[in-house]
C-alpha cells in the first residue's frame, strides 16, 4: 500500500476562512472595547480611539475581500492592506504600552478628553495627540494577566496580521 502525499498539509485553510476569520476577530475586538467602555465605564483614551479605528480598517479590508474572494495579485493586495492596518494598530498598541511603562515623573501630561478637543482645537492638534498619546494614555484601568488592554489589543493585531498573511499561503482552488 502506497502512501500518498498530500498538496497541501492544511486543506482546509482557504483565503476565505482567513477573512471571516479575521472579521470575526475584528468583531470580538469591537465587542469588548465597547463592553469596557458601556458596561465597565472605562473611558478610552486618544490611543485606545487610535487603536479602534486601524481595528475597523482592518475589519473592512477583511469584509471586502471576504465578498471579493481575490486571486492572483488581489489576493497579495488584500494581505498588504489589510496586514498593514493591522501592524499598523499594532504599533499604536506599542506605543501605549510603552507610555504605562513610563515611571511616573516621566509620563507625559494629561490633557482634554477627546470629545472636548474634536470640539474646540483644531483637527490637525488632536490628530498629534491622537497618535503620540497623552498621560491619560499612560493610565492602566484594567488588566488580565499581568497584560493591560494595549497589551491584548497588539496580540488582536498580531493575530489579525497572521491571517492575512495565512490567506497567501492557503490552498486558492476552493
Amino acid at each position: 500500500m502506497a502512501v500518498r502525499e498530500l498538496k497541501h498539509p492544511v486543506v482546509w485553510l482557504t483565503p476565505r476562512l482567513c477573512y471571516a476569520t479575521a472579521l470575526t476577530g475584528v468583531a470580538v475586538m469591537f465587542g469588548a472595547a465597547l463592553y469596557m467602555q458601556h458596561a465597565m465605564g472605562l473611558e478610552p483614551c486618544a490611543l485606545c480611539m487610535m487603536q479602534r479605528i486601524w481595528v475597523a480598517a482592518t475589519g473592512v479590508v477583511a469584509l471586502i475581500a471576504l465578498v471579493h474572494a481575490p486571486v492572483g495579485w488581489g489576493l497579495y493586495l488584500y494581505t498588504g492592506l489589510g496586514g498593514g492596518a493591522a501592524l499598523l494598530g499594532g504599533g499604536f498598541s506599542i506605543r501605549q504600552m510603552y507610555l504605562q511603562s513610563l515611571p511616573p515623573d516621566q509620563v507625559p501630561a494629561c490633557g482634554p478628553s477627546l470629545d472636548y478637543m474634536l470640539e474646540v482645537f483644531p483637527l490637525s492638534e488632536v490628530l498629534e495627540v491622537m497618535i503620540t498619546g497623552s498621560g491619560d494614555c499612560a493610565l492602566v484601568q484594567w488588566s488580565l494577566l499581568g497584560l493591560s488592554i494595549p497589551g491584548w489589543t497588539l496580540i488582536g493585531f498580531i493575530g489579525l496580521a497572521a491571517l492575512f498573511g495565512a490567506s497567501v499561503f492557503a490552498p486558492r482552488n476552493r
